[in-house]
């Protein structure tokens, strides 16, 4: 009983460790929860004017001769982006991000197409390279605080593989994995294609453009040196806002997501700790009864023995 004892008080002293572990882990990604819900909403008004300036610029008609927006006529070859965070302990959001992954490669080898992945996020650079799958680009170091210089680098790398001819090793789609922040205890993971770019034609006032689109509308302006190159500009660095504004969801997912399943964890191990208490108490109990028992047995057997002589 004593052995069992012991065990039991061991194992209430790991669970306690471990609580406070879980407990520090949910109250610095509380801590950074709001900074990460500042950037992402700091960066949406960027993203809604340069959308509604690129669309200004897509009404004058050119958008039928620029690359980014056309159909590719050969898409055998598909970027896939995935964004995953950099450390573990967040639940189900790298997993959701990674079986999403699969998922959309799954449905492009069916249509004849052969992915190509570009990782975001050591989680899934350690998940591709266990299985020994290939990848073209990796970027790693920055799910806690995304920078904007990455996310320029990986557009301007996505914007390259897709200008590149297929033959040549570029890609015809270029689509991205990630994790939208809807709210602290909601995170979907999404998947949309960012390139060619995906024109919408709406009238003046009708509403805003959908993700992941740009609209018509039609104003007067002119432009100067000419609205093709504007547009050309325009086109790229709306790309790298996209991505931008992915990677700041992303970050923002991973903090909720860590936090939500740090708390599940900590109030699962104070569970536990008081069932072992319980255990722990139970036993005490018993060594206690038992030696109560042996007393007693002990001090009738003397009584008995004095009795006899």
């Amino acid at each position: 009983m004593g052995a069992e004892l012991r065990a039991i008080r061991a194992r209430i002293r790991s669970v306690t460790s471990t609580a406070k572990i879980t407990r520090a882990q949910e109250l610095i990604a509380s801590s950074r929860i709001p900074k990460a819900r500042q950037r992402l909403e700091a960066a949406r008004p960027y993203a809604a004017e340069i959308t509604r300036v690129t669309s200004i610029l897509v009404s004058h008609g050119i958008h039928m001769n620029h690359a980014l927006l056309n159909q590719r006529p050969d898409t055998s070859r598909v970027a896939v982006l995935v964004m995953t965070s950099d450390r573990g302990f967040c639940g189900a959001f790298n997993n959701n991000a990674l079986r999403q992954g699969d998922a959309l490669a799954a449905l492009l080898r069916e249509q004849g197409k052969e992915p190509t992945f570009y990782l975001c996020g050591r989680k899934a650079v350690g998940f591709y390279g266990f299985r020994h799958r290939k990848t073209e680009r990796e970027w790693t170091g920055l799910s806690d605080h995304p920078t904007y210089e990455v996310a320029a680098e990986i557009g301007q790398t996505l914007i390259e593989a897709f200008d590149m001819p297929t033959r040549e090793g570029g890609v015809g789609e270029v689509h991205v994995v990630f994790t939208e922040f809807v709210s602290m205890l909601t995170q979907q993971t999404r998947v949309h294609r960012i390139l060619p770019i995906e024109v919408e034609e709406r009238e003046v006032g009708g509403g805003g453009a959908s993700e992941g689109s740009l609209e018509l509308p039609l104003p007067p302006y002119e432009f100067e040196p000419s609205p093709g190159d504007a547009l050309d500009l325009l086109l790229r660095q709306y790309v790298r806002g996209r991505i931008w504004r992915m990677l700041l969801e992303s970050s923002a997912s991973e903090h909720a997501s860590r936090r939500q399943a740090m708390m599940s964890a900590t109030e699962n191990a104070h569970e536990l700790i008081g069932q072992l208490t319980r255990r722990a108490n139970s036993a005490r109990q018993g060594e206690i009864t038992t030696e109560l028992t042996e007393i007693t047995g002990g001090a009738e057997a003397l009584a008995h023995g004095k009795a006899e002589d």
